[in-house]
């Protein structure tokens, strides 16, 4: 029986799929939209929902808690001072999943997963600066 055992093990021992999560939310987090296989971001989705929520509150503990996580300051300050208050009203469901379709390689289906709120326009202004 599987009970009470959440979370994929992703064919990794704990430690890599530990990192490898960490990676993947503070990569999220720093551009807003990356591109992993659908398990992969099924669970990444569930950290950086978390992450987000963290934000919100905005206390002191909370910002110590994100650190704990997200070894960048920088990504944690752009989450507690940027993106607080895009996601401000919202009551969940902070990142969206689109499919598309299976890698070429070892079709494994393939996925984009972004923060709500991403918008082609700023990803492009920030390119040009």
């Amino acid at each position: 029986m599987r009970h009470r055992k959440a979370g994929k093990k992703l064919g990794r021992t704990s430690s890599h799929r530990k990192a490898m999560m960490r990676n993947m939310v503070t990569s999220l987090l720093e551009h807003e939209r990356i591109v992993t296989t659908t398990p992969k971001a099924k669970e990444v989705r569930k950290i950086a929902d978390k992450m987000i929520t963290l934000a919100k509150r905005g206390d002191l503990h909370a910002r110590r808690q994100a650190l704990a996580y997200i070894k960048d300051k920088k990504v944690v300050s752009k989450l507690f001072d940027q993106l607080k208050d895009e996601y401000i009203d919202r009551n969940g469901g902070y990142t969206r999943i689109i499919r598309t379709g299976n890698r070429l390689g070892d079709a494994a289906p393939m996925a984009i997963l972004e923060l709500v709120n991403y918008s082609e326009e700023t990803d492009e202004a920030q390119v040009t600066n």
